[in-house]
C-alpha cells in the first residue's frame, strides 16, 4: 500500500521510525514482511523556535528542524551517520544549540538554490526508507484568534498563550503545496495526521492550499493520532472529541474514520510533572467521538522516558492493521 503520514514535531519523527521497518526498497528488504510501497512524509514548516528559528531568521530559508527528525527516523539504520546527523553542539560562539544536521540542510539549500531539493539530498546521502516533503516552499507563519478576540501572530506566541484559541490562519494564506505531496495524497490507501501539536504541527498543513481538499477527495482510509497529553499553550483542556472538532472547524472536508487513542496510565511521577506544565493526559470522551462519525481506536501505546511517548512499532502495528483490513 501507499501510505501518507502528515504532521511535525517529535510526533511524526516518531511514527515514522515504526513504518519505516515495513518499507520495500529494491535490494534493501524490510526488517519485516514489506507492507507498504511508498511511504511519503508530508511536514508542516511553521517552526520558529531555537535552531530552526534562529537559522530561518538568518539565511532566510524554510526552517529544517522538523525536516531533519524526520530524515533521521527514516534512515535506514541508526549508525554513525545517523548519529551525527541529529549531533547538536552544546557550546562555541554561533554553534551552541544547532544541530549537524540542520546545518547540512542549511548548506545545501545554499548550494542548491532549493530547499525540497536539499531535503531529497539528505536523504539520499541517509538512505532513508521514503520521502519528504515540506507543506509548502512558501515563507509561512502562524495567525491566531483567540476566543477573547485577540489575534497573535507566530508560533512562539501560539504555543505560550494561556486564552483559548479560536481560529489558525496561514499567512500568506494562498501559499502552494508541492505538486509532489498532492499526487502521494491521491495515490495514497491510508493517510495519517498526528501525533503532534494540534494547531501548531497538525492544523497548518490542513491550511496550505489545496491539500485539505486532496485529502478529503482521496479514497484512503484516514487515521488520527491523538496526542497523549493536553499542550498548555495549544490544547489545554482539550478532550479526544475536541481535537476531532477543531479539525473540522478548519479543515470541514476532511473526515476521519479513526482515531488512535492510548489508555495506559503515565506513572504518578510523570503525571506529577507534567501537572505542574499546566498540561494532562488527553480525556477519552469515547460516546463524544462517535457521535461525531469516528471510531475511536484505544490501545496501549505509551512509552515514558522522561516523558510521554508513543511507541512506534505498537503504534505502528496498529495503524497497518486497519488499512490492511480496510483493503481486504
Amino acid at each position: 500500500m501507499n501510505v501518507v503520514a502528515i504532521g511535525g514535531g517529535t510526533g511524526l519523527s516518531t511514527l515514522l521510525r515504526g513504518l519505516k521497518h515495513h518499507v520495500a526498497m529494491p535490494a534493501r528488504p524490510a526488517q519485516l514482511r514489506p507492507i507498504i510501497r511508498r511511504l511519503t512524509a508530508i511536514v508542516t514548516v511553521t517552526d520558529e523556535g531555537g535552531s530552526s528559528g534562529r537559522l530561518r531568521r538568518e539565511f532566510r530559508m524554510l526552517p529544517p528542524g522538523d525536516i531533519r527528525n524526520c530524515l533521521v527516523a527514516l534512515a535506514e539504520d541508526e549508525q554513525l551517520l545517523t548519529r551525527i546527523f541529529d549531533y547538536r553542539f552544546a557550546s562555541g560562539r554561533g554553534l551552541r544549540g544547532h544541530s549537524l544536521g540542520n546545518l547540512f540542510l542549511t548548506a545545501l539549500t545554499h548550494l542548491t538554490h532549493d530547499f525540497s531539493k536539499a531535503v531529497r539530498l539528505s536523504g539520499e546521502v541517509l538512505a532513508t526508507r521514503g520521502e519528504i516533503f515540506p507543506a509548502t516552499l512558501s515563507d509561512v507563519h502562524l495567525e491566531a484568534t483567540l476566543k477573547d478576540g485577540r489575534v497573535i501572530l507566530g508560533e512562539r506566541k501560539i504555543t505560550r498563550t494561556r486564552v483559548p484559541i479560536q481560529r489558525l490562519h496561514i499567512v500568506p494564506a494562498e501559499c502552494q503545496p508541492l505538486p509532489e505531496a498532492l499526487a502521494a495524497i491521491r495515490h495514497a490507501n491510508l493517510i495519517t495526521l498526528g501525533p503532534g501539536s494540534l494547531y501548531t504541527s497538525l492544523v497548518p498543513n490542513l491550511l496550505v492550499a489545496g491539500v485539505a481538499e486532496e485529502i478529503a477527495r482521496s479514497p484512503a482510509l484516514k487515521v488520527l493520532i491523538c496526542n497523549l497529553m493536553t499542550q498548555p499553550g495549544e490544547s489545554r483542556g482539550y478532550s479526544a472529541a475536541d481535537h476531532i472538532s477543531a479539525l473540522r472547524d478548519h479543515a470541514p472536508g476532511v473526515a476521519f474514520d479513526h482515531i488512535v487513542l492510548n489508555t495506559r496510565s503515565l506513572s504518578p511521577a510523570l503525571l506529577e510533572r507534567y501537572a505542574a506544565e499546566r498540561a494532562a493526559p488527553v480525556a477519552l470522551d469515547l460516546d463524544a467521538v462517535r457521535e461525531l462519525g469516528v471510531n475511536p481506536l484505544c490501545a496501549n501505546l505509551l512509552v515514558e522516558d522522561q516523558v510521554a511517548r508513543h511507541d512506534p512499532r505498537r503504534l505502528t502495528k496498529l495503524v497497518l492493521s486497519l488499512a490492511k483490513k480496510r483493503r481486504a
